[in-house]
């Protein structure tokens, strides 16, 4: 595994894996089924889930590249910047058999001037997330525009726990013409329900033990709607306020469609519907998310 700091670098060792892989035989290229690069953007401070994300890129592409970036851009001025945990080293050690090269800049070689050039995401990014958190998702859009262009894979894959960050990002590919397939990987989970995340390690021992029922008040509206219930602003109030009873600072509760993520709407010329209840909730000092996907058939 290699580990690169800066963009020049990092294009050079790509083109050169690139090449390496286009001078096989055409029938060993298509026997393959694989592209050449898939990339992992990360922000570092790896668990479990980031690993997962890392086997499954190693399905679709011959040279798995993985990211660790803290991106400032995406952090607002009274976020978690600069506690946001930085392990390069242990980070480094975990992917040495997962990655192929593992791209790591600073942020002067990301940012070397003052950005003033930023990516407009679509209006959804000012709802959900976005609305507890402005700008986010410009700083998030452009920086993963950036990582793209400079690493200029076939494929990339991020995780489905950020669920509108995702919708954003294939909404961005889709719509500035990126030849880049996206790849949603699953939530990967401790056993008693809760969605790993680098966030969790903020967690008192008392707030761990409280922080799965974030997941069972998701399953709950799943449960209530795959039962028949279809009043969602209803469902969604009442875990809004079970959350709150339990000392949770809610955001949001929201059933949305998959496919643009607004809010859900049932029609009858549809054979089924593909729904998310996601959430967004502080426990203590520490911001929760969490979505879980349910159909519905006509």
């Amino acid at each position: 595994m290699q580990t690169i700091l800066t963009i020049p670098e990092l294009r050079s060792t790509l083109a050169d894996l690139s090449r390496s892989f286009y001078s096989r035989s055409p029938e060993s290229v298509v026997k393959t089924k694989k592209s050449p690069i898939v990339f992992v953007p990360t922000m570092g401070n790896l668990h479990e889930g980031h690993l997962d994300l890392m086997r499954l890129a190693r399905m679709h592409g011959e040279h798995v590249v993985a990211s660790i970036f803290v991106n400032p851009l995406q952090f607002g001025p009274n976020e978690d910047f600069d506690r946001y945990p930085r392990t390069l080293e242990s980070d480094l050690a975990k992917l040495s058999d997962l990655a192929d090269v593992v791209f790591a800049p600073s942020v002067n070689e990301m940012y070397p001037e003052q950005q003033a050039v930023f990516v407009e995401p679509p209006p959804i990014a000012d709802e959900l997330c976005g609305a507890s958190r402005p700008g986010h998702f410009r700083g998030m859009a452009t920086v993963v525009l950036k990582l793209l262009n400079i690493v200029q894979p076939q494929v990339a894959v991020f995780g489905k726990k950020d669920f509108q960050q995702l919708h954003i990002i294939r909404v961005l590919a889709d719509q500035l013409n990126l030849p880049i397939r996206i790849i949603g990987a699953e939530t990967v989970r401790t056993e008693d329900g809760l969605a790993l995340s680098s966030r969790n390690q903020y967690l008192n021992d008392a707030e761990r033990r409280e922080a799965p029922n974030l997941y069972q008040a998701l399953l709950g509206i799943k449960d209530a709607i795959l039962q028949g219930e279809r009043n969602f602003e209803r469902l969604q109030q009442q875990a809004v306020e079970s959350l709150t009873a339990r000392g949770w600072g809610v955001e949001y509760v929201a059933v949305r469609q998959i496919s643009d993520l607004l809010p859900a709407s049932l029609s009858q010329d549809r054979q089924a519907h593909e729904l998310v209840i996601l959430a967004a909730a502080r426990l203590g000092h520490t911001r929760l998310m969490d979505n879980i996907e349910v159909r519905i058939e006509a």
